[in-house]
């Protein structure tokens, strides 16, 4: 984005009418000593809307950044007004020379990736996959740290794109996302081949190819993986690898790559030194001594120099990029829909099996037997895609037993701790309850249930509180008890924790939160359990073929009216199902 800001004659003025959105920056401006860091209120304009605004008065600085791309512009020509970012310190400016490479080389890309990349890019998208090319290039990783919604993913596999022709490259990430991972590549890089690798004999990749695959493999089969040059290698969800000294930390840093690029949007969740194994995982050369940086860094900012935070910032601002959402608000929609597809474990795959050739061999029955037969078998496939534990009973341990439960957990552990309240939406009851009594095992954090068998009076004190500024971080909603009707604006973050026949059920739940009086951009993630019926049900909202009944009958009847061979078809386990 650039900033446009006006200058009275001896101060910065108002921002520019009319142009952009309003935000006030830190910026490097004349004063009575010389040059000093100053907020000034700016007006956002995306890159290619400032060669195409009507200014009135355009500067200097406007004038030749909107020569750059016509002509060869020098950056000794650049005024300091178009490069006037300053470092955390407050000591040093954005040199003219890299702004300039950073225009060319964003509205470059951006033009590039258009015939590519099946994505339409945000500015600040282009800027992070340009961003991670230069960085990896003069360091040899980078940490891209925005936060959740910014679309961290497909920045990544635009910088995937980039290198396919340099050698084969690796993502790992957490189990439950390898699925997401391949299919996203798929979605976003049809150039690209997408592998998904579960351990055994070293995948052969080639150029052009991701491999795809889990920490637990990763830790298990490292060696395997270890064997292989990579072009490049993405740790995905990379807090995982938050404590060096374990297996899969380990089995990381043994990985031979020319660059490694670390995604995660919590890079500190307890304490400083969990940075350091971060930077020491995608930098080592810079950050090798953890002495000297907790001595440099850790122990200071522990005794609350502010000196030191400041240090800290400038070490990091060539090596770690984290945008948050009023940062880049801006060139975002006012609502973001994600949609992860989270795969099973292997005990949801053996219980989903089982229960079909049980449903199979029993039959289906005809005429009302045959929907009561069909609702009943579909109600079970989903709770197994929600936990196994609702099936079988046992419910002692709740982690890592399901793919879309350890999704929604890790999105939760991100959520609070950035203080983004959340509202989690689900169909099932029981489903509600086990949820909220993780968050109390895991997080330590009392969770409130809003569903069908709460009074109006217990209704209201749940929304009451929620709302207010203390309130919980978590609110889990039942989708047929809160889909309409209530405001719950204090939530920017929405999280699907199961899929609804028809999605304008599932729009009006996200309204809750996405109505008049939010201020800021609602992000709203569905989670989808790959291979499975609700990849089916996704299929269905993608093609607007989803049906107009507000209830699961009509989705029912209309699998009900399939006979066994095509019902069976639907309901087995497969990729694109």
């Amino acid at each position: 984005m650039f900033a446009l800001w006006t200058w009275n004659g001896h101060a910065p003025g108002r921002a520019p009418k009319d142009l952009g959105e309003v935000e006030t920056l830190a910026l490097a401006v004349p004063d009575r000593d010389g040059i000093g860091v100053t907020d000034v209120e700016c007006a956002l304009v995306e890159p290619e809307r400032l060669f195409t605004l009507a200014i009135e008065n355009p500067g200097e600085s406007i004038q030749l950044l909107r020569e750059a791309l016509e002509t060869d512009v020098e950056a000794r020509r650049l005024p300091t007004a178009a490069h006037a970012v300053p470092n955390a310190t407050g000591t040093a400016v954005v040199s003219a020379g890299r702004t300039l490479r950073a225009l060319r080389a964003t509205v470059t890309l951006g033009a590039e990736l258009r015939s590519q990349l099946k994505a339409e890019l945000r500015p600040y998208q282009a800027r992070g996959i340009t961003w991670l090319h230069e960085t990896t290039a003069a360091h040899g990783g980078a940490v891209l740290a925005d936060e959740m919604g910014l679309g961290k993913t497909v920045q990544a596999i635009g910088y995937l794109l980039g290198r396919a022709g340099d050698g084969p490259q690796l993502v790992v990430c957490p189990t439950s996302l390898v699925g997401n991972w391949a299919h996203e590549i798929e979605r976003f890089a049809p150039g690209l081949r997408a592998m998904a690798w579960k351990g055994g004999e070293r995948p052969a990749a080639e150029a052009g190819t991701i491999v795809v695959t889990g920490y637990p493999t990763l830790r298990g089969h490292g060696e395997a993986l270890a064997g292989q040059r990579w072009a490049s290698v993405v740790f995905d969800e990379a807090q995982f690898l938050k404590n060096p000294l374990t297996q899969v930390a380990k089995a990381a840093r043994a990985i031979d790559a020319d660059a490694r690029v670390a995604l995660t949007g919590t890079p500190v969740e307890n304490h400083l030194d969990e940075l350091w194994a971060l930077l020491n995982l995608v930098v080592p050369q810079e950050f090798t001594h953890k002495a000297q940086f907790r001595r440099r860094f850790v122990r200071p900012i522990s005794e609350g120099s502010a000196n030191a935070v400041l240090r800290l910032r400038d070490a990091l601002e060539p090596i770690v990029l984290g945008r948050r959402k009023s940062q880049v608000a801006a060139s975002l929609p006012p609502k973001i829909q994600t949609d992860l597809v989270c795969d099973l474990t292997a005990e949801q795959e053996r219980l989903y099996d089982q229960l079909l050739d049980r449903a199979e061999a029993a039959g289906f029955g005809t005429g009302t037997q045959r929907h009561t037969r069909v609702l009943a078998v579909l109600t079970e496939l989903k709770q197994v895609c929600n936990h196994p534990g609702l099936i079988t009973g046992e419910l002692g341990e709740l982690a890592g037993r399901s793919g879309k439960f350890d999704a929604c957990s890790d999105i939760l552990a991100s959520n609070l701790e950035s203080d983004a309240p959340t509202l989690v939406f689900t169909q099932y009851r029981q489903t509600g309850e086990l949820l909220v009594r993780h968050c109390a095992e895991e997080f330590g954090v009392t969770v409130p249930f809003f569903h069908g068998g709460l009074d109006q009076r217990q209704r209201g004190e749940i929304v009451a509180d929620f709302q207010s500024p203390d309130g919980p971080p978590i609110l889990v909603l039942s989708l047929r008890a809160a889909g309409t009707g209530l405001t719950l604006t204090r939530a920017a973050d929405v999280i699907h924790f199961d899929r609804w026949w028809n999605p304008a059920v599932e729009a009006q739940a996200s309204d809750r939160a996405h109505r008049i009086g939010q201020t800021r951009t609602v992000t709203v993630t569905t989670l989808t359990s790959g291979t499975t019926i609700e990849e089916h049900i996704a299929g269905m909202h993608d093609r607007k073929s989803a049906l107009t009944d507000l209830t699961d009958a009509a989705g029912v009847a209309e699998l009900s009216r399939l006979d066994d061979e095509r019902l069976m078809e639907l309901l087995r386990r497969k990729r694109g199902n």
